[in-house]
C-alpha cells in the first residue's frame, strides 16, 4: 500500500487520531503523511517538502529531525538492554540521564521522576505535591492554584488544572478533579482586568495570593504555571510575575510547580524559561525537548525541600506511591543523552536566542498590516496575534475560518505552523537565517492574502 490515497483512507479507518475531528481529517489539507525529515525540513508521502516552523507539530524536535545519531544511541542501548521495571531496577543510561539533569536545571533540583510524556509528567507532579503534604500532616492542603489560558496536559488531573478548553473539557468529563482553582493569566494584550502594565501592578501575580487567601492557605497545595504559556497561545510574563509567584508559594507554605514542558531544552533562549527571571520552582515538570521527539519521555525533578521529606518517612508510605511502566525507558534515556549531547555540542540553546531575536525582529515588521494587533516572543517561540480590528482588538469569529484558513495559506508557500487564537512559530533549534526569513516571508504574503480575504485593507 504505497498510493497516498489509500494509506490516508487506512489511517482514517484504523487511526483514532488525537483532538481533530474526523471530517477535518477528510478535508483537504487536512491530513498529511510525511515520509521523512531532515533538520528544519519535513518531506510528505507525495514527495512535497515543507519548512517545519512548529518542530513537529507541538514544539518537540528541538535538535531538528534526522540526527542519526540518536537513533544509533537508542539501537546501541537496545540491544543491550532495552527496558527494566522502574520498581527497584534500573539502566546505567537512565542513571547517567537523571545525573545529567540534575546539572541542567536550574538551583537545587536533584532528583527525578521519569514518565512517558508531558501530561504524565504533570500528573506525577500532582502526586508528589498531595503525598508530601501528607506526610506533613496538612492533610486539608489538596488545592491547586492554576491559571485561565494554561495548558498542562490531557490525563484527567492535568485536564482538571488546564485553563485553556476549560468549559469544553468540564462540559464533556464534568465533574473534573475537585480542588482546581483556576485565575485570571498574565496574557497583557488581553488582560482580563483591562489594565495597562506598569500601572495594573502586576495585578495577575496578586491575584493568585488572594485566591489563596480565599480559599483559605490551609487549603493550598500548590501553584502550577508554564513561564510562557504556548499550547493555546503565546504571551510572555513582566519580569516581576514568575519572581512573584516564587514568593507568594514561600509566604504560605506552598510548593511552586513550573510547567517547562514546551518551554525547556532551549526553546526560549535558556536552557529552562525560568532562568530569564531567576526563579528556581521546588517541582520542574519537563518533557518534548528532553528527547526532541525522538522516543516518548519526560519526567518530574524535584529539589531537597521535597525529597527530604520523602527521605525522612520509614516504611511503605515512605516511596511515592506512583508508577509509569515505561518511566526511565533504557533506550529513551539514552536518546535524551545523545538530544542534550547535541543540543549542548552545537550550541543550539545560543542559536535559540539569536535567531530568535531575529525571527521576532522580522514579524515585528508585520504590525504594520491592520489585522496584525501583536506580535511577541522570546527565543524560538513566536506568536502573530491577527485581529479584526486593532482598536478593539476584536478576534476573528468562527464564520472567518481563520486558523484553518491561515494554516492553509501558510502550507501552500511551504511552511507549516499552527494557528488557533494566534499564529504560533517554533522551529527547530537548529534554523538559520534562511529559515527565519522563509517564515517572515511566508508570513507576510499570509497576512496581505488574508487581510485581502476578509475586505480589511
Amino acid at each position: 500500500m504505497s498510493n497516498s490515497s489509500d494509506l490516508k483512507d487506512s489511517a482514517l479507518e484504523h487511526i483514532w487520531f488525537h483532538v481533530t475531528p474526523p471530517q477535518t481529517l477528510r478535508a483537504p489539507g487536512g491530513m498529511t503523511i510525511f515520509k521523512e525529515g531532515s533538520g528544519c525540513y519535513l518531506t510528505d508521502i507525495d514527495d512535497n517538502t515543507y519548512l517545519d516552523a512548529f518542530s513537529g507539530g507541538a514544539f518537540v524536535t528541538n535538535i531538528g529531525h534526522g540526527r542519526s545519531e540518536v537513533a544509533d544511541a537508542m539501537a546501541e542501548q537496545a540491544r543491550r538492554l532495552a527496558y527494566v521495571t522502574p520498581y527497584n531496577f534500573v539502566a546505567p543510561s537512565t542513571i547517567a540521564l537523571a545525573e545529567k539533569l540534575s546539572e541542567l536545571t536550574p538551583g537545587d533540583l536533584n532528583r527525578v521522576f521519569f514518565t512517558s510524556g508531558g501530561s504524565e509528567a504533570v500528573e506525577t507532579a500532582m502526586k508528589i505535591v498531595k503525598q508530601y503534604h501528607w506526610f506533613n500532616g496538612d492533610h486539608k492542603r489538596t488545592k491547586v492554584i492554576s491559571r485561565r489560558g494554561s495548558y498542562h496536559g490531557s490525563t484527567f488531573y492535568a485536564m482538571s488544572i488546564t485553563g485553556a478548553s476549560h468549559e469544553y473539557n468540564n462540559k464533556i468529563f464534568s465533574p473534573l478533579v475537585p480542588g482546581c482553582v483556576q485565575v485570571p493569566s498574565h496574557n497583557c494584550y488581553r488582560c482580563e482586568y483591562r489594565l495597562e502594565y506598569p500601572a495594573c501592578d502586576v495585578l495577575c501575580a496578586n491575584m493568585v495570593e488572594n485566591a489563596i487567601l480565599h480559599e483559605g492557605p490551609e487549603t493550598v497545595a500548590a501553584i502550577i504555571a508554564e513561564p510562557i504559556p504556548s499550547a493555546a497561545s503565546i504571551y510572555l510574563p513582566v519580569d516581576e510575575y514568575l519572581p512573584r509567584l516564587r514568593e507568594i508559594a514561600d509566604k504560605y507554605g506552598i510548593l511552586l510547580i513550573i510547567d517547562e514542558v514546551i518551554n525547556g531544552f532551549g526553546r526560549t533562549g535558556k536552557m529552562f524559561a525560568c532562568e530569564h527571571w531567576n526563579v528556581t520552582p521546588d517541582i520542574m515538570t519537563v518533557a518534548k525537548g528532553l528527547t526532541s521527539g525522538y522516543a516518548p519521555m519526560g519526567a518530574a525533578i524535584a529539589g531537597p525541600r521535597v525529597t527530604e521529606r520523602f527521605d525522612a518517612v520509614q516504611g511503605r508510605e515512605a516511596g511515592l506511591n506512583h508508577v509509569i511502566s515505561f518511566g526511565g525507558h533504557a533506550a529513551a534515556a539514552a536518546a535524551a543523552l545523545k538530544n542534550i549531547e547535541i543540543l549542548e555540542n552545537e550550541a543550539m540553546v545560543q542559536n535559540s536566542a539569536d535567531m530568535g531575536a531575529y525571527l521576532l525582529e522580522g514579524l515585528d515588521e508585520l504590525r504594520k498590516h491592520p489585522i496584525v494587533g501583536d506580535v511577541r516572543g522570546l527565543g524560538l517561540l513566536a506568536a502573530v496575534e491577527l485581529v479584526r480590528d486593532k482598536n478593539s482588538r476584536q478576534p476573528f469569529g468562527p464564520q472567518d475560518q481563520m486558523p484553518a484558513r491561515v494554516n492553509g495559506h501558510l502550507a501552500e508557500l511551504g511552511v507549516l505552523a499552527r494557528t488557533y487564537q494566534v499564529v504560533e512559530f517554533g522551529p527547530p533549534l537548529c534554523a538559520g537565517k534562511t529559515e527565519i526569513e522563509k517564515i517572515v516571508d511566508a508570513m507576510e504574503q499570509t497576512v496581505t492574502w488574508f487581510a485581502k480575504e476578509v475586505g480589511i485593507c
